[in-house]
Formats: structure tokens, C-alpha cells, sequence
């Protein structure tokens, strides 16, 4: 690639290498909230971004902003950019055109060490048991894994993993594991979470429970969301505004700001009037 085509967040003498998005916990250390610290949300802000890859244009035009403690869910079809969107506001990528800020910043490495990215699959290491998974986010900051433990022990009660600490991944549940992963995410105590398709790989009705669970563990951080997934009720239980981009090139089409009522089971919930009503609209704006 070359010029600003799709290029990497570039590195700079005594900068950290440029990370991979898996596993969550893997930026560096010195964020604001410290070690596995409570965040406290930041701006994500998009102007006129476009990113190409080579001629490939993924996105264009786009335009976004979240608040702090905002929840943004992104959907569209396959191909439509929204992954590469992540990729931008997590600092892995630089735009072509336009401007990417976390927290008012513009660059790579702080919008790199103000983010958690959670990956369509867990990842979760083979040898490592469920806490020791989750406590990658902290060890990577530093923290020894006695230190480590201590403070994912109560996430793990909190969130009914406690009796599952020592189970290795293979031991658990579809469910169970995309649990560990957002726990680890979680741990890595950012001021931004991005989840790609967290449940993309779940069978639809641990996918229904994943999400009322996942609902309850948002409404509880103070941190930043931006979602991207394919599953339009998802879309609407876990975001408070839906964003529908297009077919490639990726361009925003449609907005939504989810008002119905969502304090409910699952089942009350998406059988609602206002909630049938904006599925039919953000399905419609998919076609």
C-alpha cells in the first residue's frame, strides 16, 4: 500500500508495536483509569472518514459521534466496512481521508491505549483456566497474576462465573466463553469498548441469553460502547442509536435512537410495539 491508502497506524521510534485485536487487553499500559481501574467514557467522534485498501474503498463519507457512556450500534451487510470501523476507532488503523478521535485525541496510540476490542471469537488460551483468561487484560499491564486474580476473582461472582474460575475453555459453554472474553475486556479497565459480532457464533437461543445478560453487564460500566453486528435485535436491545451503513463502499443511511422501554425480560421487551416498529424501520433501511 502505499500513501494513505488503507495504511497501518504507523510506528515511531519508542513507540509500542502496533497490536493485533486479539486478545482484548493487549494495548499498553498507562491508559487513564489504570490496571483493571473503573473508566470513566470517551468521545468517539468520526468526520468525513473514508478508508481504502489499495482501490478497494471499504468506507466513505463517514460520520459518526458517541458521548461518553454512549452505546452505538452498528449494523449492515457483510462486506460493508463495520469491522474496519472498529479497527479505526481502536487505533489499528489510520484513515485514508477524514479524522478518527477517542476522548478529543487523534492518534493512533491514544486511541489504542483508551480501547478494548473484543473479537468476533474468544481466543481464549487453551492452557490457561477461565480466570487466568480473563486475567491476560491485567497481566499485560503489568500486574502480577496473584494481584491479577484478586481483582477478577469479584467480576467472576458478579457476572455468575464463580464456580466456572478453574475450568479450562474447552470445559465451558459456547456462552460461558464469550463470558471469559468480555470479562477480559472488561479487566483491561479502558474508557472505550468495542465489540465485534460478540455472539456471531452462538446458537440463537444462547444468543438471546447472552444478550440480556450482556445488557445487564453494559447498563452496570460507565464506559463508551460501539457495536457492530449483523442481528438487528441485538442492535436495538444493547444500543441506545443504530447506525445502518451501507453495501461497500460503508456510508451511513440510516439513524436511529432506540426510545422504547427495555427494563424487561428479553421476550416482553422485542415483542413491544415500539420495538417491532424500529426493527421493521432498520430492516427496511437495509434493503
Amino acid at each position: 500500500m502505499s500513501g494513505r491508502e488503507g495504511r497501518l497506524a504507523p510506528r515511531s521510534t519508542g513507540a509500542p508495536p502496533r497490536r493485533s485485536p486479539e486478545p482484548a487487553g493487549h494495548a499498553p499500559a498507562g491508559d487513564a483509569t489504570g490496571a483493571g481501574g473503573n473508566p470513566t467514557g470517551a468521545t468517539i467522534e468520526l468526520h468525513g472518514v473514508r478508508q481504502a485498501f489499495g482501490e478497494l474503498v471499504a468506507l466513505d463519507g463517514v460520520d459518526l459521534q458517541v458521548p461518553p457512556h454512549g452505546r452505538l450500534a452498528v449494523v449492515g451487510p457483510s462486506g460493508g466496512g463495520k469491522s474496519t470501523l472498529l479497527g479505526l476507532v481502536a487505533g489499528l488503523l489510520e484513515p485514508s481521508t477524514g479524522s478518527v478521535l477517542v476522548g478529543g485525541e487523534p492518534g493512533w496510540k491514544q486511541r489504542l491505549r483508551r480501547c478494548a476490542l473484543m473479537p468476533q471469537k474468544d481466543l481464549l488460551l487453551p492452557w490457561r483456566s477461565a480466570l487466568d483468561n480473563a486475567c491476560l487484560a491485567l497481566e499485560n499491564q503489568g500486574l502480577s497474576r496473584a494481584e491479577a486474580r484478586r481483582r477478577a476473582r469479584p467480576l467472576f461472582q458478579r457476572f455468575g462465573l464463580g464456580e466456572f474460575e478453574g475450568s479450562r475453555p474447552d470445559q465451558l459453554s459456547g456462552g460461558m466463553r464469550q463470558r471469559v472474553a468480555f470479562l477480559r475486556t472488561l479487566l483491561a479497565g479502558k474508557q472505550v469498548l468495542l465489540l465485534d459480532e460478540p455472539f456471531g457464533a452462538l446458537d440463537s437461543i444462547t444468543r438471546g441469553r447472552m444478550q440480556e445478560w450482556l445488557a445487564q453487564a453494559l447498563a452496570a460500566q460507565p464506559s463508551t460502547v460501539m457495536l457492530v453486528t449483523h442481528d438487528v435485535e441485538e442492535a436495538l436491545l444493547l444500543a441506545e442509536l443504530v447506525v445502518v451503513l451501507s453495501a461497500r463502499p460503508g456510508r451511513v443511511v440510516h439513524r436511529l435512537e432506540a426510545g422504547f422501554q427495555r427494563g424487561g425480560p428479553r421476550r416482553e421487551v422485542v415483542a413491544s410495539q415500539a420495538f417491532v416498529a424500529a426493527r421493521q424501520e432498520i430492516l427496511e433501511a437495509l434493503e
